[in-house]
């Protein structure tokens, strides 16, 4: 992981902090609308959606994060990897 992912991330020592498992726990949450997400990220985090992502991916990459919540994180990461793959088939049929 990254010097950079790593302040992202948060992470302290063997575990992490607040701030990280509180995004994690976030996640675990189910959301009809984006825009409802988004407006619960900006109430409960203080940070933009943008900012949010962001911490999310980087906590996606710890090794602490998988500890904290296995199943979640291993299921953000695929839901990450199909999106890359349409977004990279959808840049191809651009071509």
């Amino acid at each position: 992981m990254s010097t950079q992912a790593q302040n992202d991330a948060r992470t302290t020592g063997d575990r992490l902090d607040e701030l990280s498992a509180a995004i994690l726990d976030f996640e675990n949450r189910t959301w009809r609308e984006q825009s409802v997400k988004d407006e619960a990220i900006r109430n409960t985090f203080s940070l933009s959606p943008a900012r949010y992502y962001q911490l999310l991916g980087a906590l996606l990459e710890s090794p602490l994060a998988v500890a904290y919540d296995p199943l979640l994180v291993n299921r953000l990461r695929r839901l990450h990897d199909r999106r890359l793959a349409r977004r990279d088939a959808r840049a191809r049929r651009s071509l």
